[in-house]
């Protein structure tokens, strides 16, 4: 688990950093471009349309671990807008309230202990 750990801590930062670029030199004109390149049918819109897909499992799944709680639908949000912005600090912080316990982190609390009660 600790690489696990260190690799989400250093692709957030890359990421980061890398964002901070491309907004400096192409400002926050996310969603014309991302779009833009769907509709346009080539091979950035299909890699695109295949990311929008893992951003809406991301949320899905977020949502469903917290029992489509209103937090857990808010937490969704910002995975589906946040993507790896958001999920490294979101699993950072379930591996450091469950102690580690991946079950815990993918299941979340009480469905892991509903199955330890069967």
């Amino acid at each position: 688990m600790y690489s696990f750990r260190i690799f989400l801590g250093a692709f957030l930062l890359t990421l980061v950093a890398y964002t901070v670029i491309v907004v400096s030199n192409h400002s926050m004109q996310l969603f014309p471009a991302f779009f833009g390149a769907i509709f346009a049918m080539n091979w950035f819109g299909q890699f695109n349309l295949d990311f929008m897909g893992f951003l809406i499992l991301s949320a899905i799944w977020v949502a469903w671990r917290n029992q489509f709680s209103a937090a857990g639908l808010g937490l969704s949000v910002l995975a589906l807008f946040g993507g790896m912005t958001f999920l490294p600090v979101y699993l950072l912080y379930l591996m450091d309230t469950t102690n580690g316990c991946i079950a815990t982190v993918l299941l979340g609390h009480e469905r892991v202990t509903t199955l330890r009660q069967r």
